[in-house]
């Protein structure tokens, strides 16, 4: 401090006359470590890399991180792991009906059907089925050909799991409005509760569970086979259900918010 020394002043008199508080003149500043947060973020967006911010913060505080998420943000900027925002077209204003949330586990599914190609070139399907309640990833069936009846076996595995639900929201697909799934439907006393023609809103749940399989998935993967679409599809369904933290959910992942309410 050259005042002191200009002057032969002692170090608070010196202080009293700028003035200036005897801390901050002392204060050295400590170079923060952040190794581990970018350790953390590397392994999370490279396990999962259509997660956002949010997604990924979220994961590490339920793995027991207790970083603050200021800062945890500014070494996920300082890494460029920031997602790409792609501009939405501005539409006129909607006035959707309400879409109803169960209360209860098995009180309401949603199923549809997603399409996409091998390296090949031969066209593939999926049929995808959750819990509304919990968002729970039910059952995402494979193959190149998916007909009622092989709607209806798929759902009495589930069943036999999880139990039958009161009801099933879908649209009107061919496969959802043969005779096979009208008398499976009539036998285990479940309601098929169809959408409006041209109304995907009216069925949010599973659409919004379709945007994020296409994300992770479909669009991220190259796929040679249908075992190499059903293998990595099994395990996305396995840390979607255990480890992806929902925002509907209040930040748990499906398995917890079920267990939570049980």
């Amino acid at each position: 401090m050259s005042i002191q020394s200009d002057y032969e002043l002692s170090e608070r008199r010196a202080c009293r006359i700028i003035p200036i508080s005897r801390s901050v003149m002392r204060y050295q500043p400590q170079p923060r470590n952040d190794m581990a947060i970018i350790t953390a973020l590397k392994m999370v967006s490279e396990a999962h890399p259509r997660w956002g911010f949010g997604k990924v913060y979220q994961y590490l505080h339920n793995q027991g991180h207790g970083w603050n998420h200021k800062r945890v943000y500014r070494v996920y900027c300082a890494m460029k792991l920031n997602l790409r925002i792609k501009r939405r077209k501005r539409l006129p204003k909607r006035f959707p009906t309400e879409l109803a949330e169960p209360k209860i586990p098995n009180q309401c599914w949603s199923m549809d059907f997603m399409s996409d190609a091998l390296l090949s070139g031969q066209r593939i399907r999926t049929l995808n089925i959750i819990d509304d309640f919990n968002r729970e990833a039910l059952a995402i069936e494979v193959d190149t050909s998916l007909p009622a009846q092989r709607v209806v076996r798929v759902l009495d595995q589930i069943a036999d799991w999880h139990g039958y639900p009161t009801r099933i929201r879908i649209d009107n697909g061919p496969e959802f409005i043969s005779k096979h799934l009208m008398s499976w439907a009539q036998d285990h006393g479940v309601l098929l509760d169809f959408i409006q023609p041209g109304q995907p809103a009216q069925n949010a749940y599973i659409e919004r569970f379709n945007r994020t399989y296409r994300e992770e998935v479909l669009d991220y993967f190259l796929f040679e086979s249908l075992t190499q679409v059903r293998e990595i599809t099994q395990r996305w369904i396995s840390s979607y259900n255990q480890e992806r933290p929902h925002d509907a959910l209040d930040s748990m992942t499906p398995a917890a918010f079920r267990l939570a309410a049980s």
